[in-house]
């Protein structure tokens, strides 16, 4: 764990024992002074745990909004092999803010679906911040169809602030695009797992979140709308104070989010979050699709899509 992890502002605390860490390993005697920096490492991580087991919902999602946290091709690259992507919706165009392709995951031949954020300004302007067009909808609608074809299983990453809002994806049907994603992922006969990595910001993030299985990682969001939008509606005016109130009304944590039933799965984080071990959190998302891709496999296709649509059906009835 090094400093050259970006720091949020409730993280100062940890920042500074850190640097007290690195200052103490640099030292030409740092193995007389082994045992103070154990102290301070153990200090470290206490600070971390407890940080981190008592986040707020604005502060989960500043954290799931982290600039170095693993977005769906870094994944793609630490747990995927034999990766050949595929682009085009063969109506309208590609859209870099959606990721298709194939790949195996462990032992797992599957079709990888998700949204993509971009790293330095030049990608995330290309990928529209990882809010997608429709032709991204469509593409990979496609890419569904094909895996459905082939009877390859399905594994989707959400990661959106919500669909793009321009008058170009408008005129090209955004709303229109998600809700056919909606109803044929509802009756795809193949297994779909599908994991909020990050940002899981309403239709955006539903149009490819439709699966047998859905999970979201413990320092990720999931709601109908984000908090600045939530607080700019209610409040007229998205600050602090605005957004603070919002997150925690909307319930979009990943507590919140399995609590009521939305989702079925909270898969833990590393400590300090996934930024701080990407790789550790690859390794326990691989297990999860792994798990439960064998176990969606039992199901005859017939089976599959009616407990799919069950469970669907099932959020939010009262008895």
């Amino acid at each position: 764990m090094s400093s050259a992890v970006q720091t949020l502002d409730f993280e100062q605390p940890i920042a500074e024992i850190q640097r007290q860490i690195e200052a103490l390993e640099s030292h030409p005697d740092a193995d007389t002074i082994r045992e103070e920096i154990e102290t301070l490492q153990h200090t470290r991580n206490s600070l971390l745990s407890k940080t981190y087991g008592n986040l707020t919902p604005w502060q989960t999602v500043r954290v799931a909004r982290h600039p170095q946290r693993p977005q769906t091709l870094d994944y793609i690259q630490m747990i995927c092999r034999d990766w050949c992507e595929l682009h085009g919706d063969r109506r309208h165009g590609d859209d870099p803010a959606i990721v298709t392709g194939f790949g195996r995951i462990g032992s797992i031949k599957c079709l990888v679906v998700g949204h993509q954020k971009g790293r330095d300004t030049k990608e995330r302007l290309r990928c529209h911040f990882g809010c997608a067009h429709p032709e991204g909808y469509r593409k990979a609608l496609l890419k569904m169809k094909l895996a459905e074809k082939f009877k390859v299983p399905i594994v989707t990453f959400v990661d959106t602030p919500g669909a793009y809002p321009g008058i170009g994806a408008e005129q090209r049907g955004q709303a229109e695009s998600i809700a056919v994603n909606l109803r044929e992922m509802s009756r795809l006969r193949v297994p779909v797992v599908c994991i909020v990595i990050g940002e899981g910001g309403s239709g955006g993030a539903l149009g490819i979140a439709i699966g047998d299985r859905v999970a979201m990682l413990r320092n990720s969001w999931y709601s109908v709308i984000s908090p600045e939008g939530c607080a700019a509606i209610l409040w007229k005016e998205a600050n602090e104070r605005t957004n603070n109130l919002a997150a925690n009304a909307l319930a979009l944590t990943a507590t919140d989010n399995l609590k009521n039933g939305l989702v079925d799965d909270v898969i833990e984080e590393p400590l300090g979050g996934a930024h701080r071990h990407p790789k550790e959190m690859a390794e326990r998302i691989q297990h999860y699709v792994v798990d439960w891709v064998r176990e969606l496999q039992r199901l005859d296709p017939a089976t599959l899509v009616r407990k799919r649509f069950e469970k669907f059906r099932s959020i939010g009835s009262v008895k």
